[in-house]
């Protein structure tokens, strides 16, 4: 007897893509979810062949559904990424649709929800699975460890193999040591270990589709057309996800010098702007969540 769809899917993620447990079961309970809402929506089993019929009117409607349910313009983001990655994975084209806008107001950072959402769009968008698998690593060393986009491409297989820090290279040729947390050390090592070019330590890290050195260009082409797939900000580029690594950091209560050093700032004041935007970023979420606001 064949396994069922999200199965599948679940396992494709898992040994094709290289996706973390949590983004197998996150992503196989979205394929489930709508594979229950389009069986009541249109009275009856969805079976592969059906799906080829759902329209972007069929994925308003469940993502309404959704909404109803509670979920947020970040988490309905991720919903509907997941539900194309579904779709594609269906051999069905997935019927063109907005995500929901992010309101608009004071400069602020990506929320831990969003910049899991635009990496993971980004991985899945990707024409192989390995420029797939680079694509997150990448995503996840600004994220996950404040890299400048140029710090991260500039990186060679002299890292390797991963310890618990990574030294980085910066602007005027400065040299800062960054914790790499867990899960940036293993979207790193899951893309090495899937790299069909060899990795000695005097050549780039991360390649190019045809072996050479990854432009930046690259990576931030494929963040704008993530983000415009997910309704995201314009504000929403690879330097806002080093942005949203510092004032996370900054709102759990890191010194600035030491934020100024994990970050390469020559200078404190460089560091100090990073205040500012977070407590405009408190006081949005007094705002929106205080009854006396």
């Amino acid at each position: 007897m064949d396994q069922p769809l999200a199965l599948r899917f679940a396992e494709h993620l898992r040994r094709d893509r290289r996706r973390s447990v949590h983004t197998v079961r996150a992503y196989q309970a979205v394929a489930e979810r709508l594979l229950a809402f389009l069986g009541g929506h249109w009275g009856g089993v969805v079976t592969p062949a059906a799906l080829s019929r759902v329209s972007a009117a069929d994925l308003r409607a469940f993502l309404a559904f959704r909404r109803a349910e509670g979920l947020g313009n970040a988490s309905a983001a991720r919903e509907l990424s997941a539900v194309r990655g579904f779709l594609i994975f269906a051999g069905v084209e997935a019927p063109r649709l907005k995500g929901p806008r992010v309101k608009k107001g004071v400069p602020r950072p990506i929320s831990p929800d969003e910049a899991v959402s635009l990496a993971e769009d980004v991985a899945e968008d990707a024409v192989e699975p390995w420029i797939g698998a680079r694509d997150w690593a990448v995503l996840m060393l600004l994220y996950g460890a404040g890299l400048r986009i140029g710090e991260a491409t500039g990186l060679t297989g002299a890292i390797l193999p991963l310890g618990e820090t990574l030294s980085v290279t910066g602007k005027r040729d400065k040299t800062r040591i960054v914790p790499l947390l867990p899960q940036v050390r293993e979207a790193i090592q899951a893309y090495v270990d899937i790299c069909p070019w060899p990795i000695p330590r005097d050549a780039p890290l991360f390649r190019g589709a045809k072996g050479g050195p990854l432009a930046p260009t690259l990576i931030r082409r494929a963040v704008q057309a993530a983000r415009t797939r997910l309704g995201l900000s314009e504000r929403t580029t690879p330097h806002a996800l080093r942005h949203s690594f510092a004032t996370h950091l900054l709102g759990r209560g890191a010194d600035l010098r030491a934020l100024q050093e994990l970050l390469g700032h020559a200078s404190l004041s460089s560091t100090q702007i990073y205040t500012a935007v977070d407590a405009a970023h408190l006081l949005d979420v007094y705002r929106n969540a205080h009854p006396r606001a």
